[in-house]
């Protein structure tokens, strides 16, 4: 009597996806806290920039109150000025480490995956610091009441 057995293929060693199975999640290390920020970042994100987007355009009479005096009202207490802060710096830090992940899936020489993500980096960093100087430095007291 001849029996037959199903020959499975051995699995896939550790680290080695099938083809068109997409990013293997990281499980230690860089990847693993990247990977953990943009998800935390993303959900942060989703409430303060909805919460921006209620107060600054639906709430109230809309956008038509949004003028220099309102923000200039709005930026005089700290509450405003560390929302807007924190929204401007997890936007930048989550945009940046969202175009490095392009890169890396879709950029295979090291030197150009290397100079464009340091181009990322630099621009990011100079963005933030623009944004945080502006956010840190406005006095609404410099500025003439309307």
């Amino acid at each position: 009597m001849a029996t037959t057995t199903d020959a499975r293929p051995d699995p896939e060693p550790p680290g080695v996806k099938p083809p068109g199975a997409g990013r293997i999640r990281p499980t230690r290390g860089f990847e693993l806290w990247t990977w953990l920020f943009m998800r935390i970042s993303g959900i942060v994100l989703l409430f303060l920039a909805v919460g921006h987007v209620l107060i600054m355009h639906v709430f109230g009479t809309g956008v038509d109150r949004v003028n220099f005096a309102f923000i200039q009202l709005r930026w005089a207490s700290p509450f405003w000025k560390t929302w807007d802060w924190l929204m401007l710096v997890l936007a930048l830090l989550h945009g940046v480490n969202g175009l490095r992940v392009i890169v890396l899936d879709y950029v295979r020489p090291a030197g150009v995956r290397l100079a464009i993500n340091s181009f990322f980096t630099v621009l990011g960093a100079a963005l933030m610091a623009l944004g945080t100087i502006i956010v840190v430095t406005f006095d609404p007291s410099n500025w003439p009441a309307p």
